[in-house]
């Protein structure tokens, strides 16, 4: 057995940056572009809320100021009051609801993006096992992988060959073009964060 052994050829190992194949897959870049947009649109959206909260502040500093005038009668100046405390309690009201809308959509569109994300590693784990299955790769290593204790996963390997370029040319066949069409396999990447 031993014999068998020592004439066995030696593995074949491969070896991927994943931080590049995620950083320049153009699925990653797509979606931080839909991520960006909806950011965006989040924010329009509370700038908004903002400007209706701010125009109340502005209803409630100049009710306040008719309260506080020594020229108003004392009625007047009970029903003003009177209306102040009804604007105010619309104004916190409205600021509360401003703020859970903030939350709330922040929080979707963070678990949204994070969904996105683990598809996108999904997709490049697949890619990376059929490139390594197509080569006839024994083993293909994450060189930029960590263990629990932070060191990397391999710390050498001889005549290890590094896939990475050419799985950033296979992941980017698909890319779309400026016309949103895809160059060739569909791409997977394409309206994962819009609503």
């Amino acid at each position: 057995m031993l014999v068998t052994f020592a004439h066995a050829d030696p593995p074949k190992i491969g070896t991927v940056d994943m931080r590049a194949l995620f950083e320049r897959y153009h699925g990653t870049e797509e979606a931080r572009k839909q991520h960006s947009l909806e950011q965006a649109r989040v924010s329009r959206d509370n700038n908004e809320r903002l400007a209706r909260n701010r125009e109340l502040e502005a209803e409630l500093g100049r009710v306040r100021s008719q309260i506080d005038d020594p020229a108003v009668n004392e009625s007047r100046k009970q029903q003003l009051f009177k209306d102040w405390q009804m604007r105010q309690q619309e104004a916190l009201a409205l600021n509360r609801e401003r703020e859970e809308f903030l939350q709330r959509r922040t929080r979707a569109m963070n678990e949204k993006m994070m969904q996105r994300m683990r598809e996108i590693l999904e997709e490049i784990r697949k890619m990376v096992e059929e490139q390594g299955r197509e080569d006839d790769y024994d083993f293909v290593f994450d060189r930029t992988g960590l263990s629990t204790s932070q060191v990397p996963l391999l710390l050498y390997s001889k005549d290890a060959v590094d896939l990475t370029g050419k799985l950033l040319d296979r992941m980017n066949r698909a890319r779309p073009s400026d016309g949103g069409e895809a160059n060739g396999a569909g791409n997977g990447a394409g309206g994962v964060l819009s609503e």
